[in-house]
Formats: structure tokens, sequence, C-alpha cells
């Protein structure tokens, strides 16, 4: 009885003290809550001083992802943002508005005043109503260090033809959340999915809510089937005639045990199909099981609405995770499902390669009778592998995956043609690279296709490149903005930023530790200072590190040794930079 009482009191203990972190996670939570929305109220102020709207020609927008690209409804115009930028230390998010005007290739960022807070991961659509409206709702807001994170519930509207921002406060407003899906089906906006996170936990969700915009209220929507299981980042795209919407794919993860997250990538199609009159409206899920060549597995793709109500997906990344590392596989192919013929297929960009035809052709002295609605369904993608080397020296090895058809047909071409494949080869290759969470949109039949990201390693590359690609002609894609990421600054991400401050003093300073050494040490230390790499007026940490990262390297590499890890020797060198600069104000 002893020994049964004695477990029993040690199992009531255990479930008290985890009874305790549980009641401190939560209030930390909080507080991390509380001192985020703190922080975006600080931002808000700046923002209010703004009382009239500013239009400013400039260069196109910084790099980022998960912002909102829209096609004006009104104008030949594309409309961006929000969105985010990390650089290896520092998330930066951004509330910024931008109008591309598509004939003259041209960008205007437009201040006006009391815009929604900075955020990225929201939903973004346009409406033709009043002269032009864009909807927006919820997103996430992320503290500097990426650790901590807030979820908006709010909807917004700029009214475009009178260049202002309105914040719409309805009751029944779905939860905060980000990385869900909004699209305009009649008279409604349908908003699905999404996820919450914080640093105690994380939820998806699989719900779904309308918002009318002639009476502005919300409604949570109650359908009958088998609906999709909860994620986020999924594909929606309203059917033409506005009797439902398709829901493709998207991604979520699940506690696999203690601390340990395993993602899942969903690639199963569904249909919330919309019956009854307007006051009596009756919403059913149906499972869908397309026909055709479909997208391998993916998340982070961009999509958009083709002509027709055909449904565009672009790029995305299949990350391949085992116990030590999470990698990824970057696709920069186009897909298309067609609503009514339910039926996927992959896009193939006609080019100049039709004159090659004929010249093989004509050598082979064979003719076909096909057309191009009755050519043989490619069997699959194809992989090809290519890399490229940074100024830095690091390889970045980018996969690229091209329907089958096309490695067939290039691969015909290089048996026959070697000496001329071998001249192609070396001309840069018109496309977009391998990415995911780009933005995307449709004008006019041609689809724009702005930033995004993909990663190399530990690395990740920021992209703010714009194409277009006329979905009529298919034949090539046209570079609008040209960016090169090889050029791009990334900070490496420090362990701790006390031992990294601690470790980089002691490098730059040459170890104190004997307390008698020390007047001798800060003398040899003003010397040693004298010889660094001076700070200018004005000149920011990031921009500091940037101009003399080879000596703050060389110099960790000389007191740390040869047998130093290269990773550490770069944690340390911008250490010693943050020190010395810090040292200077």
């Amino acid at each position: 009885m002893g020994k049964k009482g004695k477990k029993e009191k040690k199992v009531k203990g255990a479930e008290k003290t985890a009874a305790k972190m549980e009641k401190k996670v939560s209030k930390r939570s909080k507080r991390e809550e509380e001192d985020l929305e703190a922080l975006i109220a600080e931002f808000q102020s700046l923002d209010a001083k703004k009382t009239q709207v500013v239009e400013t020609p400039c260069p196109s927008p910084s790099p980022r992802l998960n912002a909102s690209l829209c096609a004006h409804p009104e104008k030949d115009e594309l409309i961006l943002f929000g969105g985010e930028f990390f650089n290896g230390k520092k998330t930066f998010l951004y509330n910024e508005l931008f109008f591309y005007n598509i004939k003259k290739n041209t960008w205007v960022k437009v201040e006006i005043p009391n815009p929604p807070p900075l955020r990225c991961a929201q939903q973004a659509v346009v409406v033709p109503q009043g002269g032009g409206q864009m909807w927006i709702f919820g997103g996430e807001f992320a503290s500097p260090d990426g650790e901590q994170f807030y979820h908006y519930k709010d909807l917004w509207v700029l009214h475009l033809g009178t260049r202002t921002w309105e914040q719409i406060k309805a009751p029944g407003a779905p939860s905060g959340r980000s990385g869900h899906r909004m699209v305009l089906s009649k008279r409604q906006l349908l908003v699905f999915g999404g996820f919450h996170e914080s640093t105690r936990d994380y939820i998806y969700y699989n719900d779904i809510h309308a918002f009318n915009l002639d009476t502005f209220t919300w409604s949570r929507l109650q359908p009958t089937g088998t609906g999709p299981c909860p994620r986020s980042a999924c594909q929606m795209t309203p059917s033409p005639d506005g009797s439902g919407v398709i829901i493709y794919g998207g991604y979520s993860k699940s506690r696999a045990k203690k601390d340990v997250d395993k993602g899942t990538i969903h690639s199963d199609m569904f249909l919330l199909r919309r019956e009854g009159k307007e006051d009596q409206e009756k919403w059913t899920w149906t499972r869908v099981n397309p026909s055709g060549v479909k997208p391998p597995p993916r998340s982070g793709f961009s999509l958009a609405v083709g002509p027709g109500g055909r449904a565009l997906l672009f790029g995305g990344v299949c990350d391949e995770e085992d116990e030590e590392s999470l990698e990824g596989d970057f696709f920069n192919d186009l897909y298309f499902y067609d609503i009514g013929k339910n039926r996927w297929f992959p896009a193939q960009l006609k080019g100049n390669k039709s004159e090659k035809k004929k010249r093989r052709r004509g050598k082979k002295g064979e003719q076909t009778n096909e057309t191009e609605g009755e050519k043989e369904e490619p069997q699959g993608p194809t992989e090809i592998i290519k890399e490229i080397v940074a100024e830095d020296g690091t390889v970045m090895t980018i996969k690229e995956v091209k329907p089958a058809a096309q490695a067939e047909e290039e691969s015909e071409e290089e048996e026959e043609d070697g000496q001329e494949e071998e001249a192609a080869a070396m001309a840069p290759l018109v496309e977009p690279c391998p990415r995911s969470s780009a933005m995307a949109t449709v004008k006019h039949s041609k689809l724009y296709l702005y930033g995004g990201m993909f990663e190399v390693g530990d690395r990740q590359f920021t992209l703010g490149d714009l194409y277009s690609l006329d979905l009529h002609k298919m034949d090539q894609w046209d570079v609008l903005v040209e960016m090169d990421p090889k050029t791009q600054e990334w900070l490496e991400e420090s362990e701790s930023e006390d031992d990294e401050e601690e470790e980089a003093a002691a490098a730059a300073k040459g170890g104190d530790d004997e307390e008698d050494d020390e007047e001798e040490e800060s003398e040899e230390e003003s010397e040693e200072d004298a010889d660094h790499p001076p700070v200018k007026p004005g000149e920011a940490l990031v921009d500091y590190q940037t101009r003399t990262e080879k000596y703050w390297l060389g110099l960790a590499r000389a007191n740390m040794g040869p047998d130093a890890k290269e990773k550490k020797v770069q944690k340390v060198g911008h250490a010693m930079a943050k020190v010395f600069f810090e040292d200077q104000e």
C-alpha cells in the first residue's frame, strides 16, 4: 500500500507540475500577443501621421513573398500589397501599396492615410463596384526574430476610385488566421481554411465563411457532405457560373510525438456546390477525381484564374522531411485545371520549336496529321537538375520539372542537332526560376508572376522579379523586371544572441581571462580598433556588415584557426562586426 501511495502521489505531483507549466505557457503566450499588439499599434501610430495621399514613381518593389497581387478591375494596372522578406536574421513585413502600369512598365508607390497594419499571407479580392475595390482579410504579423506571430481577423477595403482605405467592422468574422483562401462567388466573399500559430500551439482550419457585399454581414456556412480536412495554402477557384468553388491541395501539420511535428502535403480535390435560391442557399461538399496529367504533390504554389475560368497552378515546393533535416524540391512548371471538363493538363510553351520540328520532320521525311487536341497526353513530368554558383561560392542546385512531351522533344533535338542545342544551352533561359510563395494574377489573358522564394540548404533567396505569359499564344515568358538572386545578402542566423556576442567579444579582444590584464587589453583593443574598417556616418548595421564582410570573416578565421567550420566562422565574423559597430555608436 505504501508503494502504491507513493506512486499515486508522484503521478499527482507530475500532473500538478504539468498544470503549472501549462498555466505559465498560457500566460507567456498571452503576454507575447499583447507585446505584438503594442508593436503593431506603434507602427500604426506612424501611419496615422499621414494625412494625404502621396503618389511617388519608383523602381520595382523590393523582393518579397506572401504578398497580394491583383489585377485592377477598371484599369490596365496591377496592385501589389503587403508581404514579407527574411534576410537570415530578421523578418521584415510590409503594408506598402504599389501600382504597376502594364502599358508603360512603370511602378508607382501610393501612400494612403490609415492603411491596414503590416502583414503577410493575407488574402485579397478585387471587385468592379464603386470604381473598383480591393478587399483584404486576415494575414499575420511576425516579430523581427520570426519567433512570435499575431494573426489578424480584420477586413479592409481599398476604394480604388477615391484612393481611400476603410476598415469594415462586422460581427461574426472568422477567427484570426493566415494561409487561408478567399474568392468572389456571385456577391459573396468566401473564406476557407488557414491556420493560427503561437509559441504554445497551432491549429489548422477547414471552416468556410461568407461575407455578403450587399449587406456587409458575415455568416458561417454549414455544408452537408464530407469536405476537405483542415489545411492552409490550398487552391480555391470559383466556377465560372458562380455555382460553387473548387478546393485543391494545401498543407497542414500535426503532432507526431512530443516536440515533433509532421507536415502533410494534400493533393485531393473537392467541389463546394451552391444550390437553391439566394435566401435559401444550401451548400454541399463533393469529392472530385479529375482526369488528365495531375501536378506532382507540392505546397506553396501560386494560383490564378485564366481565360474560360480555368485554374492556373505555378511552381511550389515539395519538402522531403527526415528526423534531422528538411529539404525541398522547387518547381517552375505550369498546370491548368479545366473545371468544365474536370481535367488537369500541363502547359507547354511553343516558342520557336515549331520551326525546329519542321526541320526535323523534313530530315526524317515524316508527316503527321495530329492536331494539338489529338496529341497523346504526356505520361509524366521529367526532372532536370541545374547548378548555379553564387558569388560567395555557394552552389545552388535547382530542380526543374518539365512535362514529358516537352522533355522528349528536347531530347530528340539534342540527339539530332547537337551543335545547335549546345549553342542554345549557352543562351540564358527566359523563364521564372523554380520558386514557391510567389504572387500571380491574370489581366487581359496574360499571366503575371511576381516574387516568391527558393532555398538552398539553410539559405533563403527572396525574389523581386516580374514575368508575364500570354495564355493564348503560350509562346514564351516575357521578363518585365529582372533580378539576379545570387547577389542577395544573407545573414546567418545565430544559435544564441548571448553566446554569439560573447564569442565575438572574446575573438575581437583576444580574450580577457585575467582581470589584472584588463587595462592592457583595453589599450590593445583601442589600438586594434583603429585598424578595423570604420563605420561611415549614418551607416546602418546591415550595410556595414555587408561592406566589411570579407575583412571580418578573415579576422574570425585568424582567431578561430583553420579547422573551424565555415558556418561558425561566418557567425562569429558577423557578430564581431556587430560588436565593433555598436561600440562606435
